[in-house]
């Protein structure tokens, strides 16, 4: 039985990447769905193959235009069940090198927009007496990575936010969730150096690149009501590669 049928999400970050597979996988589930992003060209590419999305441009640093214009979404998609939360960014860079800008962008937009998504998400849901969310994190959220303090802070911090916005809403039957992913063939993996990914494979004991589609399927997992008795969890999904 397919429980997303006609449910209405709203989904960050849907126009490439991790972020497509997921969307791929509720839209042939047969979801309204509604995605931001903020490459216009990048969105309206997603017409193309999926005609009866809704897109909508939104830097998610923006975070007064986040707030004015999110109930907006709700109200044009005409509710919220799942909010899956994929946006996010990277500006590595030592940390005696990281610029202030470097450090504030990638929390503005990778944590504190999930926050205020999450907000507004949950007065809605209250109101409608259910809903799930998916917060995407990163395995680098739980094990560090150098050259990445500021993107391993925002992730880690998903996750404890996570948590604490899952024991604050449960009575309230609203359920939020994370999947962290490991390594994942993207756009933005497939220009690295064949020796470089090598490496990396040898602390995947699956001995493969994770795929979007791995991704979107634990997302659809924990969204819908198959895991109707799990909340505040993290599912890790990187082939068992090892995280100390």
């Amino acid at each position: 039985m397919n429980n997303l049928k006609n449910k209405k999400i709203i989904l960050t970050g849907g126009s490439r990447g991790i972020g497509l597979s997921i969307l791929k996988e509720f839209y042939d589930n047969g979801s309204e769905i509604l995605t931001i992003g903020s490459n216009l060209k990048n969105l309206e590419n997603l017409k193309k193959d999926f005609s009866n999305i809704q897109i909508e441009q939104l830097n998610l640093k923006n975070h007064d235009e986040l707030n004015k214009k999110f109930p907006e979404f709700i109200e044009k998609l005409g509710g919220l069940d799942i909010l899956i939360n994929n946006a996010g960014i990277t500006q590595d860079n030592l940390t005696l090198r990281m610029k202030e800008n470097e450090w504030k962008d990638v929390i503005d937009i990778n944590l504190s927009s999930v926050f205020f998504t999450c907000q507004h998400a949950i007065k809605y849901m209250i109101k409608n007496k259910s809903g799930s969310i998916v917060n995407i994190t990163s395995i680098v959220g739980h094990t560090g990575n150098a050259g990445q303090a500021n993107y391993t802070a925002s992730k880690a911090g998903i996750v404890a936010m996570t948590k604490s916005l899952a024991k604050e809403y449960a009575k309230k039957n609203i359920r939020l969730n994370c999947v962290s992913p490991g390594f994942i063939a993207t756009d933005m993996t497939k220009d690295l150096k064949e020796e470089y990914k090598n490496e990396l494979l040898k602390n995947v004991p699956i001995n493969r690149l994770g795929s979007g589609e791995d991704i979107a399927k634990a997302v659809k997992f924990l969204a819908s009501e198959d895991a109707s008795y799990i909340t505040g969890e993290t599912i890790h999904v990187n082939g068992g590669m090892y995280m100390a």
